[in-house]
């Protein structure tokens, strides 16, 4: 009995022995992501912005009085001559003003007629000693005023003629109509926008850069500008105006860009590249996630290089600009140096790594 017993744990325990996995070996080296530099100095890179295509003088139009709106003549993209008319108010409480402002004028014409007379009959009965020297001094006074009455019912007759003038809104210079702010009807308020009218003689383009950017670019960089709708044709360029204040709420700031050389291909409200060079330095351009910063140095940084036996090892860089599309080193690596572009927080000096180049095609490997 005791001998069977010992014969099923034998052949328990083989069982057991057969069915657990065997010991395991080496761990395969990971794979890391790498890119093959050679060290010589990058062409300048290229910091590429899309905006829109502006006019440089846009004008908001509105009439200089308040009114109703009775008609408009004009639409979006309409081109207009200088003086052409726009837009009309209605006339009718303009020409009751004006109407009253000229009988006030009438009048003051007339009383300074009578008091004229009445000053000049005051002279002749002071020189007969027939009136006192205080009754000449009357008349004098009420002429003086009578002549000033005359003068504030002219300019008051002026300004009236001149708000009736005001119901017409006519173009300041010629330009194409970009926008339409009131339609027929409306009841406008004086200077409130009716129309914008965007002179086409000088185009620019508009566009929004980073806050690190913003420092580097300066009035008269020059830049290539070309539309999206024609990407063959290409428009030498330079910055006008960089805004003083970011935007609140992009926390960018706004560029414009003047087409010295603009024509009918490079259209209002059209969407433009912007390209300028970046800096004269050269250098190796590599992703962010590639170069650690080095602490309390904003120029260093950290690459981790792959070597001939597939070990790792971290090489201390001079970092010329940190931007969004990367980082941009000081070309002073070796020839044929594969630098870590992805994954270098976790690597450890002399690990083995297995390296496959960037953009070279994926293999699966599928056990049979």
């Amino acid at each position: 009995m005791r001998i069977r017993t010992v014969l099923i744990a034998l052949a328990g325990a083989s069982l057991l022995a057969s069915c657990s996995p065997p010991p395991s070996g080496a761990a395969p080296p990971r794979a890391v992501l790498v890119r093959t530099v050679d060290g010589a100095a990058a062409p300048p890179a290229v910091q590429l912005y899309s905006g829109e295509v502006r006019a440089r003088i846009e004008t908001d139009l509105g009439f200089r009085v308040g009114g109703k709106l009775v008609e408009r003549r004009v639409d979006v993209g309409t081109e207009v001559a200088a003086g052409a008319l726009l837009a009309l108010l209605d006339p009718a409480d303009a020409h009751l003003a004006a109407s009253a402002a000229q009988a006030a004028l009438t009048a003051a014409e007339a009383d300074l007629a009578l008091a004229r007379t009445e000053h000049a009959r005051a002279q002749e009965l002071a020189a007969r000693q027939f009136v006192s020297s205080s009754v000449l001094d009357a008349r004098r006074t009420a002429l003086q005023a009578a002549e000033a009455r005359l003068r504030q019912a002219r300019a008051q007759a002026d300004a009236a003629a001149n708000q009736t003038g005001y119901t017409r809104l006519e173009a300041p210079a010629a330009g194409v109509v970009t926008a339409v702010f009131a339609e027929p009807g409306q009841v406008v308020g004086a200077g409130q926008p009716v129309f914008r009218l965007a002179r086409p003689d000088e185009r620019e383009v508009l566009i929004h850069v980073p806050e690190g950017r913003a420092a580097a670019l300066r009035p008269g960089t020059p830049a290539r500008v070309r539309t999206w709708a024609a990407p063959d044709r290409e428009y030498a360029a330079s910055v006008r105006e960089v805004a003083p204040a970011a935007d609140p709420a992009t926390r960018t700031y706004a560029l414009r860009v003047a087409v010295a050389q603009a024509d009918a291909g490079l259209a209002l409200g059209a969407t433009a590249s912007v390209a300028f060079a970046a800096s004269a330095d050269g250098g190796v351009l590599l992703p962010l996630a590639a170069v650690t910063r080095a602490p309390g140095r904003p120029d260093g940084g950290t690459v981790w290089v792959v070597g001939d036996d597939d070990t790792v090892r971290p090489l201390a860089v001079e970092v010329l600009a940190w931007r969004e599309d990367g980082a941009l080193l000081r070309a002073e690596l070796p020839a044929r140096t594969r630098l870590v572009v992805a994954g270098v927080q976790t690597l450890v000096e002399g690990e083995t790594v297995r390296a496959v180049e960037e953009g070279a095609p994926v293999r699966l490997d599928v056990a049979r």
